[in-house]
């Protein structure tokens, strides 16, 4: 019989076995991490489930939950992506080898594969064939690799395809057939007209191509690609000029260079959206003929265009042509315009807000450098009858880190911007970072009062910002 023993307040404890009690305690762990186990809400999901959750980490992390329990020692050999980098030179091929034996899905929805060396490129070539037999959807491919054989040209089942190599040469000598092809983005490819228009032909349902540093294309005829509305291209080197035929586009974003000859848009006459950019590295030279021959006529193949949007450094041109006198502006049609400021682009600002008279939304987007010195702010407030604040080393639009950042001189810039637009109905204003809090707050204070007296609603927003919006509608 068990004894009993008092704790000096009429409470009792029972007084066992010691032995007796450990083993008792023991079953007691075992039955609380069965129990655990049963109440595992994510390993008792469905398989397909868990293999779908995986396919949103890198492979290498979904192999590892392997060694998780038998329940999850083969599941990740059946998601439906796939991601494979090169990590290192030794032993790379041994793993991807491995890999791709213990994998048993059937259908691959997306497969990676990078690769930042070119030991291996004879067995590259099985790899890639190993995702096209299980009908891959998405396929994305940075290749050290001098070409790619035929039988990559001959598919039925990729639907975006992303191939990058400033080795590869894309030169198809079969037909090509993609014939479920819908997004082709191309980066650093050795690709030219003849072989390109191959891949166009055989491409009939492709609506969406991007080409970054293909400079090798002289030509894009996009004629033939009706179904084609997003085009894409940033360019570094076309030293031969670029003519872009491209009628059924209804989007372009274009980030090109000076060239000793001139891009040209032959035809995007169903353009309903542009943004345009200069490479950074050309600003050095600028000069007139430049802005004559190429800025200019890209503005006027545009001016039709709704929905239009202007880098950085496309502004720095638009005023540096401001600047010199004698040049005719197109009058544009946008009814929304977003512009993408840093330094010196005051001139360019007010050249295109004077020639958009249909102007319905405007988005002003600061990077975080100096967009507009006092002293060139006074100048345009001047023209417009409104009173600069007197403050020295004025900068509106600049690094919001920066203590020379006063918010009346945004606000200044925001009353020219009205006073310049007519038709304006909305303005969106999204500055760089700013960490002196109060200095956005007195910013928000000013905002409602040029909203009510223009009639226009004003957005303004920082971004890292504690106050991240605010809105105004007075009318």
């Amino acid at each position: 019989m068990a004894g009993k023993v008092g704790n000096g307040d009429g409470a009792t404890a029972s007084i066992r076995n010691p032995s007796h009690y450990f083993s008792n305690h023991r079953r007691k762990i075992k039955r609380a991490r069965v129990s655990s186990e049963d109440l595992d809400s994510i390993s008792s999901l469905p398989d397909e489930i868990l293999q779908v959750i995986l396919s949103f980490i890198p492979t290498k992390d979904a192999i590892r939950t392997s060694v998780l329990s038998r329940r999850w020692r083969h599941i990740w050999c059946d998601i439906p992506s796939l991601s494979i980098f090169q990590e290192g030179c030794t032993n790379a091929r041994e793993s991807i080898e491995k890999i791709l034996s213990r994998y048993t899905a059937r259908k691959m929805m997306s497969f990676e594969l990078h690769l930042i060396w070119n030991y291996y490129y004879p067995y590259v070539y099985s790899w890639i064939e190993f995702a096209m037999y299980r009908n891959v959807e998405n396929l994305s491919l940075t290749l050290c690799i001098e070409d790619i054989p035929d039988f990559f040209y001959i598919n039925s089942s990729v639907k975006q395809l992303y191939v990058k190599s400033g080795y590869t040469k894309l030169d198809p000598k079969c037909s090509v057939s993609w014939t479920s092809l819908k997004i082709l983005s191309l980066h650093t490819c050795n690709i030219y007209d003849e072989p390109f228009a191959k891949i166009l032909s055989g491409s009939p349902n492709l609506e969406t191509l991007r080409l970054y540093f293909c400079d090798e294309l002289c030509v894009l005829d996009l004629s033939n690609s009706p179904r084609l509305k997003t085009l894409e291209i940033e360019s570094e080197h076309w030293l031969q000029g670029a003519k872009i035929v491209a009628p059924h586009i209804h989007s372009l974003r274009l980030r090109f260079t000076i060239s000793d000859f001139p891009y040209t848009l032959v035809d995007v006459s169903s353009l309903t959206e542009a943004e345009l950019d200069i490479d950074p590295g050309s600003l050095r030279k600028l000069n007139s003929s430049f802005l004559q021959t190429i800025v200019l006529k890209i503005l006027e193949k545009v001016q039709n265009v709704e929905k239009l949007t202007f880098g950085e450094n496309f502004l720095k041109a638009l005023s540096h042509l401001a600047d010199l006198h004698g040049f005719p502006f197109p009058k544009l049609k946008a009814k929304v315009l977003t512009l993408e400021t840093t330094q010196y682009v005051i001139s360019g600002i007010v050249r295109v807000l004077q020639n958009s008279p249909e102007l319905k939304k405007l988005i002003v987007r600061t990077i975080d450098c100096d967009a507009m010195r006092k002293e060139n702010l006074d100048n345009y407030l001047d023209v417009y009858g409104l009173n600069p604040y007197q403050c020295s080393e004025a900068r509106v639009f600049g690094n919001m880190y920066r203590t020379s950042v006063e918010s009346k001189h945004v606000a200044l810039f925001m009353e020219l911007v009205l006073k310049i637009t007519k038709t304006l109905e909305k303005m969106v204003v999204r500055l760089g970072p700013y960490r002196n809090t109060r200095v956005f707050e007195e910013l928000l204070q000013m905002v409602p009062v040029l909203s009510h007296d223009n009639k226009v609603s004003i957005v303004l927003s920082s971004t890292k910002s504690r106050i991240s919006e605010n809105k105004w509608t007075t009318f």
